[in-house]
């Protein structure tokens, strides 16, 4: 199966770069290039492909309200969006995974973890440049964090799931470090979503922190 790969960058020389990185995959074509947001929305609206690659900075409409329109908590059938880029702010990064981004890249991670994010994005995993990942979510939601007891509708063993996926650990990570099948691990994120009403594993990580239901939080 081909992952069908959107890149939207104001700058032609980034969006060959990375059509060049991308296309090098066996599994990976890129269908579209778009140079603004507005642009980005359209194509990706009318193509429909697997993941939309989206920079923050962009002409006419910034990546994140691009990621809103695409993949928002508004948006009936959501598309994956990663935003890659130059900036390693916060408010870039919360306003990314809130808006629904399932993942978010430095453009000078390399082109492996490139690779990487678009394969976890396309098979419903999510993927955070390492240098922003538990750290930032951490820092982010701190202020946002209630200082009581944690009330949820989770069971143990789901709030168990939500701190191993908080830490960063793919469902096969969790599968082994609770010793559970995988598709147990499945089972429980699609519940887990389902009670707190929330769209994907980023938005979990971000409850987790806010709730402080990992330790050290």
């Amino acid at each position: 199966m081909t992952i069908k790969v959107l890149v939207a960058d104001d700058q032609a020389m980034i969006r060959g770069g990375l059509r060049l990185i991308l296309e090098d995959q066996p599994d990976i074509t890129v269908v579209a290039e778009a140079a603004d947001g507005v642009e980005a929305v359209e194509l990706a609206r009318r193509l429909r492909p697997d993941v939309c690659l989206v920079d923050i900075r962009m002409p006419r409409l910034d990546g994140l309200d691009v990621t809103r329109a695409l993949a928002g908590p508004d948006v009936a059938d959501p598309l994956r969006v990663i935003v890659v880029t130059t900036f390693d702010l916060d408010e870039y990064v919360y306003g990314a995974l809130r808006g629904g981004a399932v993942g978010f890249l430095l453009k000078g991670a390399g082109p492996a973890l490139l690779v990487e994010a678009v394969r976890a994005a396309h098979g419903g995993e999510a993927l955070i440049s390492p240098s922003v990942t538990l750290r930032l979510l951490h820092r982010l939601t701190a202020a946002r964090a209630p200082r009581g007891p944690v009330r949820s509708p989770l069971s143990e063993r789901e709030l168990e799931v939500v701190r191993e996926l908080a830490r960063g650990r793919t469902n096969q990570e969790i599968a082994a470090e609770l010793f559970i099948s995988l598709s147990t691990v499945k089972s429980h994120l699609s519940g887990i979503q389902a009670k707190l009403g929330l769209r994907n594993r980023v938005e979990i990580a971000a409850w987790a922190w806010e709730h402080r239901v990992v330790e050290g939080a």
